[in-house]
């Protein structure tokens, strides 16, 4: 069964590999291409793919570090490096979108020619680029693939914006699409960032995780008969998948060490179907 997991871990990281690749070439072009057809929305599409690319790549060094698991430096593992590097991703799209959008706004006023043959061919190539890496990374199992493949999955309908906006331009000369798509694409961009920033930060701050129902598991505590009482709940996310609960618990007497070690491990696995990972209980007097 082991092996099989293992299995699971190498095509996460060779997936992830391949989509980083993929992204990070695209993104080059994008730029090239950017400047060369002189369009704003190709320029944002490019901020937005560098942000996926650092994502990416990042997963993909992560995957490969997250075997280390806990050593004598971090006690819980790596896990909230990936929350670092979610944060960090976040502030590279805001400073992207505010130099797109410095970029953009005087052509709201004073529109430019583009190109939109070259547009044409670089959202054709979004598209198809794109769309390898979704399938690439649809074939996976893991939570993270799936979640990265979604991502792209809305790069390739940016892309088909851009592509419609490029053929309308091709037959009337409206060049003002091309700044109305890069804002259409920042107000995304942003909009995602400032949703995943409320996430993170509830990560940092160690908020109770949205998917923990407190309640539910108080209710679970009450009803279990040799629980005297209880204090001390602590429950976080260690990466927002992660959840980690610590609890204070008293006994009652008749309890045997045996007893309570088995009591101990049923609690447990059933807080595994309270969506908790890790519990660490402390039986007090």
């Amino acid at each position: 069964m082991g092996h099989h997991h293992g299995n699971i871990d190498g095509n996460e990281t060779k997936n992830l590999k391949v989509a980083f690749f993929l992204n990070l070439s695209f993104t080059i072009v994008q730029f090239i291409g950017g400047f060369l057809t002189n369009s704003v929305a190709i320029f944002s599409d490019a901020i937005h793919d560098l942000g996926d690319s650092f994502s990416l790549g990042l997963g993909w060094y992560l995957q490969i570090v997250s075997k280390k698991k806990r050593d004598s430096k971090f006690s819980y593992g790596y896990k909230r490096y990936s929350v670092l590097g979610a944060l960090i991703n976040s502030f590279i799209l805001i400073i992207g979108s505010i130099f797109i959008l410095w970029e953009t706004l005087p052509r709201i006023i004073a529109p430019q020619e583009v190109q939109p043959k070259g547009m044409i061919a670089i959202a054709l190539l979004g598209i198809i680029i794109n769309g390898i890496a979704v399938l690439k990374l649809k074939k996976g199992q893991s939570l993270n693939e799936k979640v990265v493949a979604l991502h792209l999955l809305e790069d390739v309908l940016g892309w088909i914006a851009i592509l419609c906006g490029s053929v309308v331009m091709l037959f009337w000369d409206l060049p003002i699409i091309d700044p109305i798509l890069s804002l259409i694409i920042m107000c995304y961009i942003l909009y995602n960032v400032f949703k995943n920033i409320g996430k993170i930060l509830n990560v940092f701050l160690q908020r109770i995780p949205s998917n923990v129902d407190l309640e539910k598991i108080t209710t679970y505590l009450n009803n279990k008969e040799f629980i005297l009482h209880y204090n001390d709940i602590h429950i976080w996310s260690l990466d927002g998948s992660y959840n980690v609960m610590t609890v204070n618990i008293s006994v009652k007497r008749e309890l045997d060490l045996d007893s309570a070690t088995n009591f101990l491990q049923i609690i447990h696995e059933d807080l595994k179907e309270y969506n908790i990972d890790h519990c660490t209980i402390e039986i007090v007097q």
